[in-house]
């Protein structure tokens, strides 16, 4: 149960008492100026839960911009995938990759999403390397096979890398929800555990609140996005102006100390998202400014 200092509810009215809801209102006209001001305040202030950006947001960005972008909303970790060039494969792309990072003071914490199409060991391997040579700690494993698990696992054995399946919602036949994840790991090194992407979970009728709880220690890293209708993947909205039960989650993920990143990937206007990632960062940081350090 949580502490009565840090209720899992709050009213709509309390939260338009925010500033972060008026901040959020003034997103959706034409003062993202004025909003980027306030939520910048908000980034320079400790929060109870770390923040970040998947990079498949900006899939249709190069890399320098999507560099521009996270220094503009003062997000500086990012869940990196090999789409444009934001973190390619090949070792010297990367390499540079991770020098423009470095150089605007971003930190890549995980890849993904990754696919493991082989079970076999020099394609496991390889991707290991990838990870291993930019020191990301964690992979988002897009969809591994259930009998790939186990030569998987070898690996994060060998590289000290954990290994977090992420679940696609219904259509997904392997994993649609992360409690399918959760049951597959159960007996396996403490390393493999899930990615709990929000949407999908909703959209699979599982309780992302309690999922949250389940993973517990085997919670790696979360996609949120928000939704206006929990039984359709093409109702995504900005993060705050749908139904996501945003603050329970930020309040599940501190009652099981959660360390990891809570990482926005705002999959809708892929020519535009600046306006809509600007707004949900700005709503999830007034969320936890107003929930403070809850115990």
């Amino acid at each position: 149960m949580f502490n009565d200092q840090c209720p899992t509810t709050v009213s709509r009215r309390s939260f338009i008492r925010s500033s972060a809801l008026v901040a959020a209102g003034l997103a959706a006209s034409n003062k993202l100026p004025s909003l980027l001001a306030q939520q910048r305040s908000l980034a320079n202030n400790p929060l109870p839960i770390n923040l970040g950006l998947a990079s498949y947001t900006f899939r249709n960005f190069s890399r320098a911009q999507l560099i521009g972008f996270m220094k503009q909303v003062k997000v500086f970790a990012l869940n990196a995938k090999d789409a444009k060039d934001h973190l390619p494969m090949d070792p010297q792309q990367e390499a540079a990759a991770l020098s423009d990072y470095a150089t605007s003071g971003i930190k890549l914490h995980a890849a993904g999403a990754i696919y493991f199409a082989k079970n076999e060991d020099e394609d496991i391997r390889s991707k290991f390397e990838y990870c291993k040579r930019v020191g990301i700690g964690t992979i988002v494993a897009g969809d591994p096979a259930v009998e790939t698990l186990p030569r998987i696992e070898k690996f994060v054995k060998k590289y000290d890398i954990r290994i977090a399946i992420h679940n696609h919602g219904p259509e997904d036949k392997l994993w649609p929800s992360p409690l399918d994840v959760l049951k597959a790991v159960k007996n396996m090194d403490q390393r493999m555990g899930c990615c709990i992407d929000v949407g999908h979970t909703v959209r699979a009728g599982t309780d992302v609140v309690q999922a949250i709880r389940e993973a517990g220690p085997r919670l790696f890293n979360i996609h949120m996005k928000d939704l206006a209708d929990f039984k359709s993947r093409e109702s995504q909205v900005v993060v705050g102006e749908g139904l996501m039960p945003v603050r329970e989650i930020f309040a599940g993920l501190i009652a099981i100390r959660y360390q990891g990143f809570v990482d926005l990937e705002y999959e809708i206007h892929p020519d535009d998202p600046m306006p809509g990632v600007i707004s949900s960062f700005a709503y999830m940081r007034g969320v936890l400014a107003g929930m403070g350090n809850c115990p």
